[in-house]
Formats: structure tokens, C-alpha cells, sequence
């Protein structure tokens, strides 16, 4: 059982708290019993599992494919595994993971999300556990946006993240500009936007642009629109929150997808 705070894997996966040594080493962490299950489920690349003696003994079974599919497993100590954890409470187990910068592809059919310079951790999990849920076919991100694979960003999706193709676009304005090409309808949030967000026939594949959380999108994808769409706030209020817009439109398109 590893004890030792100096251990070297110990110091390795400490350093994984930071983007800078996540992109260096390739690895990223997941946390919890739920991601380590929902990563299983799709046989997810898996480096090194720690945990607890406490949870290995409550989770045999996972703990025993864990073996059969990682590359190193180890069992830890309590003060190791809060070291190595980047939540405050973790429920006894954490493991490294190869870090894919396209996590899929991404087809330009159904509906798709492209997200802009999206900052917020908990915002990109939120917009990515909804994509899941409402039945999108992926989701863009651009370079300058908070990792894919934040812990935040990790957790905030409650396990959805293995199930959404998502992919890091390096250039935006051409992504939208492929998606035009293949027939998909390209849809910007705007607040100035005379459509509502449910008169667009979301039957035909879509692409919805939305914006950083403070400055909105950008002037020049808002102008590569086929369409463009407000959602009606109340005298007073300024705008909603990225994901609960993402929210909103996903649930229109897929309540017009559904009822024909």
C-alpha cells in the first residue's frame, strides 16, 4: 500500500491539479466511483488506478475489472488519496486517464453545439450532461475554452462526458463553415435576434452557436449565421446563463425532432 506523500507516482498525479502538466503529461484525472463506472462502461483508456483499502472492499466487482483493464492499479492510504484528489471529500478512489483532444468525431447531421472561448467549468459540464440527455449528436469547443477534461468539467457532467462526441475545433469559423457545406443550419444567439429560438425548424441538422458567458459571440461567427435567434427575457434581466440557453434550445429541438 503506497503511504508516502514522496512516492513518485504520488507526486505525478499530484501535478495533474494543473492544465499545465496535464497537457505535458498527456493524463488527466478521474475522480469518483459514477466516472470511474461510466469509463469502464465504455472501455475508456484507463493508466493508474488508486484507491482506498476501505473502497476496494466496497466495490469488488469494479475493483476487479479495474485490474483487468488498467495499467497499474494501487492501493493507497487515505492521506495519499486526499493528496492526489482534487475534491475536498473524495469517495476513496482516482485514476489517470489518456487525454484525447478529439474525444470523438464529430458529424455534421442532427444537432451540434459550437462553443466559444467557454471559460467556466462548470458552465462546459453542465452544456455537455444536457447535449447527452437531449440527444445531440456532439459538440465543438474552441482552443482558447476551458479543457474538456477539467476535473470541474468532469464531474459537472455526472458521467455524461464519455457519451457525447465532442471534439476541439482550431479554428472555429471553418468548423462552421464545413457544417454549411455538409447542409447543416448554422443557429447564433443573439440578443438583437427578431426569431425566437422555437421558430426555427430544428428538424433539419443544426448548428447553434453560443458565446463566452461575458462578452457573448463574436461579430464575425454571429455574421456566418443562416439564422439568428433571441430568447425572450423579462424587462430588467440582461441574459441567461450559457448552459441553461444551450439547455433551452437542445429541449426545443429535440421536443420538434420527437413530435415531428
Amino acid at each position: 500500500m503506497l503511504t508516502s506523500l514522496q512516492n513518485s507516482l504520488v507526486k505525478q498525479i499530484r501535478k495533474l491539479h494543473s492544465t499545465k502538466e496535464r497537457h505535458k503529461q498527456e493524463l488527466f484525472l478521474l475522480e469518483g466511483t459514477h466516472l470511474l463506472e461510466e469509463a469502464c462502461a465504455v472501455n475508456y483508456p484507463l493508466v493508474t488506478v488508486c484507491c482506498t483499502p476501505d473502497w476496494q472492499a466496497a466495490h469488488a466487482s469494479l475493483w476487479e475489472k479495474l485490474c483487468s483493464c488498467c495499467e497499474r492499479v494501487e492501493i493507497v492510504s487515505e492521506e495519499v488519496l486526499g493528496a492526489i484528489a482534487t475534491t475536498i471529500q473524495p469517495d476513496g478512489v482516482v485514476a489517470t486517464a489518456r487525454r484525447r483532444e478529439s474525444i470523438n468525431q464529430v458529424p455534421f447531421d442532427g444537432i451540434v453545439l459550437a462553443l466559444e472561448t467557454i471559460q467556466d467549468p462548470g458552465n462546459l459540464g453542465t452544456i455537455i450532461r444536457t447535449a447527452a440527455a437531449a440527444a445531440a449528436s456532439g459538440l465543438w469547443l474552441t482552443g482558447d475554452s476551458v479543457d474538456l477534461d477539467n476535473p470541474k468539467v468532469l464531474r459537472a457532467t455526472a458521467g455524461q462526458w464519455f457519451r457525447l462526441n465532442m471534439a476541439v475545433s482550431e479554428d472555429l469559423l471553418t468548423t462552421v463553415r464545413q457544417s454549411q457545406q455538409a447542409g447543416m443550419q448554422v443557429i447564433a444567439t443573439l440578443p438583437t435576434a427578431k426569431l425566437t429560438y422555437w421558430e426555427i425548424d430544428w428538424r433539419k441538422p443544426s448548428l447553434i452557436l453560443l458565446g463566452n458567458e461575458g462578452a457573448g459571440l463574436s461579430a464575425d461567427l454571429a455574421k456566418m449565421a443562416d439564422k439568428q435567434v433571441n430568447i425572450p427575457l423579462s424587462p430588467g434581466v440582461e441574459s441567461l446563463n450559457v448552459a441553461i440557453a444551450a439547455a433551452l434550445m437542445l429541449y426545443e429541438a429535440r421536443r420538434q425532432i420527437t413530435t415531428g
